[in-house]
């Protein structure tokens, strides 16, 4: 039995390491697909791969990734642009409209899902929650982080609560079409985690005030 796992583990091994992911550039403006293959070079330098081909491989589903998300952008601004020049009128108008948000996010959801399920392939679960964060500038850390420092009383569950939000949002950030859109979606959560710290008897304004005494005085910047 022993014998059979170990065998079973060595060939899901070799399986994994004999993938290999195309990058799906066709059609795409070279400028374009340069710039996507360099932003995701960058999160994928931060995982401290060894392998050059998993690495690789590992650029491409997130630089694939980052295509996808455009291409079902584009797609649903063509079709709203089709029905804002069309003769539709009134609710016709609106429920064309709709169609096309709708089938973007029957489309996003796919995407969602999927994606991590590609770097499983390659990565683990510490590690695709790093090519999350890379993707989404960090906000999960740095807002997690600079709310433990600004309030240093706060209790475990409120740690807990604040960091799941955290984490929710960061998973709307992913599906997002722009940086803008994927700070509002961080900005959202943020609000809701201020008035959760506000009827949990915190002073926000006093708090911030004070954390912003303490860093000047370490000599820091806001």
């Amino acid at each position: 039995m022993k014998n059979i796992l170990i065998l079973s583990l060595l060939l899901v091994s070799g399986w994994m390491s004999a993938q290999t992911v195309g990058l799906n550039k066709e059609n795409r403006d070279t400028k374009y697909v340069e710039t996507i293959i360099n932003r995701s070079r960058k999160i994928v330098d931060k995982l401290g791969l060894t392998d050059v081909k998993t690495a690789e491989n590992v650029c491409n589903v997130i630089a694939n990734r980052y295509f996808e998300l455009n291409d079902i952008y584009e797609i649903r601004d063509a079709k709203v642009k089709t029905v804002k020049e069309s003769d539709l009128t009134g609710e016709a108008k609106k429920e064309a409209t709709k169609a096309a948000e709708n089938e973007k996010d029957a489309a996003l959801y796919r995407s969602h899902f999927a994606f991590p399920a590609a770097l499983s392939l390659f990565l683990d679960e510490k590690q695709i929650e790093a090519v999350k964060d890379g993707m989404t500038y960090g906000v999960v850390k740095v807002t997690y982080d600079s709310h433990l420092d600004m309030i240093p009383t706060l209790k475990e569950e409120e740690k807990a609560q604040m960091y799941a939000w955290l984490i929710e949002a960061r998973e709307f950030a992913l599906d997002a079409e722009n940086s803008d859109k994927k700070h509002a979606a961080f900005g959202k959560y943020k609000g809701r985690i201020n008035n959760y710290l506000a009827k949990r008897g915190y002073d926000l304004k006093k708090e911030r005030e004070e954390w912003y005494k303490r860093i000047k005085a370490r000599g820091g910047s806001m």
